[in-house]
């Protein structure tokens, strides 16, 4: 359940992070609360950067073999057979 709830928040900082770079496209924002959105965005960004790293080595573990060599798997797209 918890990788759910890390999922839906990863998804939700995306739509935070493409609203705040809407509003500073706009340039209706004044210096300060440009500031402010860019330093919001700047801590989503990293934030959405280090669940894909969990993510990622998560994905490692799980496709690795017993000795701890990551092995290659076929990626099967079911929409195609």
């Amino acid at each position: 359940m918890a990788t759910r709830k890390r999922a839906i928040n990863f998804e939700q900082s995306l739509k935070q992070l493409e609203t705040l770079v809407e509003s500073l496209e706009t340039g209706n924002l004044n210096l300060d609360e440009s500031l402010k959105s860019f330093e919001k965005g700047i801590k989503i960004t990293r934030d959405c950067q280090s669940a894909l790293s969990e993510a990622e080595q998560r994905v490692r573990i799980l496709t690795s073999d017993t000795n701890g060599d990551a092995k290659t798997v076929d990626f099967i797209d079911e929409g195609q057979e």
